[in-house]
């Protein structure tokens, strides 16, 4: 019996241990960080602060969630913080956006891949839009072409930065319509894209759909053309760029979610892959998303391991060359 209790007890003793070394069985005891590499204001800024904001929730996290800004180079500057210095410890996330980080190691100059990254959950996918100012004469992508073919190279448009969805939709318009435009890269993401043909600095734009929504909504811009396969909901009354006549897909649409570091032990990375879905979920989440025009496309964690795989074949193929 004494031999019995004696091996329950080392056995007690080696799971407790066990535990403590693990460093997570409360987990998260404290705030968490998410980074996110664009800009205060920026649509995957202003999306990040609702879909976290019931973290804290005792039937989610139970710990609240902040956002951590880290703009520039069209994202590069965050990712390659937190590829590079952010502790793998379950309390250090970052907002993912698909197809850029993707495209952007794809060409190189940055010290991420996919490989990087744990991917946790998705929870929206936003087109890529053709926007001009409310007062253009511009009223349609036949306009926008017509008049690119008429003036080669001296169309300006603006979007979020080098290989991000923006661009990734640029280089699509301009093979499907066999012109020449001029893109210009904006500091500060999208919400600085858009500021840019708002004020005239450039002859259009193309910016995510949630930020030209509510730009639109302003009466700021119109809305030319979506870069998708269908048709929006927040947007019935404008055409894809396939119905326009152009043969343009979505690889351009910007999916958006939550990862962390490589390295991120797995009950940790378990664990946010099992709660954070749910929050996505919360109809206040939904709520506020709709209201700001920001569709959401829930996915789990296996979902998205998929996702990034089929875009990285896609963007290899829609890259080469350039």
């Amino acid at each position: 019996m004494r031999n019995v209790i004696a091996g329950a007890a080392m056995a007690l003793l080696s799971l407790t241990g066990a535990a403590m070394a693990d460093g997570h069985a409360n987990y998260p005891e404290r705030p968490i960080m998410m980074m996110v590499s664009y800009g205060a204001g920026g649509a995957t800024d202003f999306q990040a602060r609702i879909v976290t904001m019931t973290a804290g929730n005792e039937d989610a996290l139970g710990m609240p969630i902040a956002i951590l800004n880290k703009p520039g180079a069209g994202g590069r500057v965050g990712w390659n913080w937190f590829a590079t210095q952010a502790e793998a410890d379950g309390y250090t996330l970052a907002a993912y956006n698909i197809p850029h980080f993707i495209a952007q190691s794809i060409k190189g100059g940055v010290e991420y891949s996919a490989d990087s990254f744990e991917p946790i959950a998705n929870w929206g996918a936003d087109p890529a839009v053709f926007v001009v100012a409310a007062d253009s004469e511009m009223n349609s992508m036949d306009d926008v072409v017509t008049f690119a073919k008429d003036n080669p190279g001296k169309l300006t448009f603006s979007g979020a930065g080098l290989f991000v969805g923006h661009h990734i939709a640029a280089l699509q318009l301009e093979k499907a319509a066999g012109v020449k435009m001029a893109y210009i890269p904006t500091k500060g993401g999208g919400a600085a894209a858009m500021k840019a043909v708002i004020a005239g600095e450039v002859m259009g734009g193309v910016n995510n759909l949630s930020d030209a929504f509510r730009a639109q909504e302003a009466g700021n811009v119109k809305i030319l053309g979506v870069f998708d396969l269908e048709r929006n909901e927040f947007l019935p009354d404008v055409p894809t760029l396939k119905e326009q006549g152009y043969d343009v897909d979505n690889a351009s649409v910007n999916f958006r979610g939550v990862m962390v570091p490589k390295g991120t032990p797995q009950a940790i990375i378990d664990q946010l892959a099992e709660t954070v879905p749910t929050m996505f979920e919360n109809k206040r989440v939904a709520g506020k998303m709709k209201a700001g025009g920001s569709p959401m496309h829930i996915m789990n964690r296996q979902e998205v391991l998929e996702m990034w795989a089929a875009r990285e074949e896609t963007l290899k193929e829609l890259l080469a060359g350039l």
